[in-house]
């Protein structure tokens, strides 16, 4: 799963190879994210650093600490 946060308000969350799975607009608030998908849903989430705390997933900033780490445990047995 992917979502990119575009710079002109919108967002494209791709699942698996399905691009544009999901797209809609979103507005930042602190750390509060509100989005309202083109489909008619809206949604919230919370930035906590890195990352990102939304539909009960963490997203993780690519190329951030919290990406490398979360990658490195996934990757580690037992981590």
């Amino acid at each position: 799963m992917r979502q990119e946060l575009l710079a002109d308000g919108r967002y494209d969350e791709a699942r698996g190879n399905r691009a544009g799975a999901y797209t809609g607009r979103y507005e930042v608030t602190g750390t509060r994210i509100e989005y309202w998908d083109d489909s008619g849903f809206t949604a919230d989430g919370d930035f906590e650093g890195d990352v990102l705390r939304h539909g009960g997933y963490l997203f993780y900033r690519a190329g951030s600490a919290a990406h490398r780490e979360a990658t490195a445990a996934r990757r580690t047995p037992g981590a």
